[in-house]
């Protein structure tokens, strides 16, 4: 069995940065862990690429930098979230950005 593949997606209100890690599953299902602690189980990776998209989630890959000042931060602020266990990556999910200068 290989390791599942994380891929990270972000949404923005205002200078906050909110974090999903779409987590892929070998038999082709997929996990939501999101801001609240929450692990959200799909049927598919389609299903929930598809709910984050309803969120108004982007797919933090897919973005170049001019998509990034369209949300109001640079791609050089931002990085996905990591930590040793889910706990401590719940505290990491959401992230203020500060006042621009």
């Amino acid at each position: 069995m290989s390791a599942p593949r994380d891929r990270w997606w972000l949404a923005t209100l205002g200078r906050t940065v909110v974090w999903a890690r779409l987590r892929e599953r070998d038999a082709g299902t997929a996990e939501v862990f999101d801001s609240d602690g929450n692990t959200l189980p799909y049927d598919s990776v389609d299903t929930a690429c598809a709910a984050l998209m309803d969120a108004e989630f982007v797919e933090f890959d897919g973005l170049d930098e001019d998509d990034a000042l369209a949300r109001g931060f640079s791609l050089g602020e931002i990085t996905p979230p990591s930590a040793g266990d889910e706990a401590t990556l719940r505290e990491r999910m959401v992230q203020s950005l500060g006042a621009r200068a």
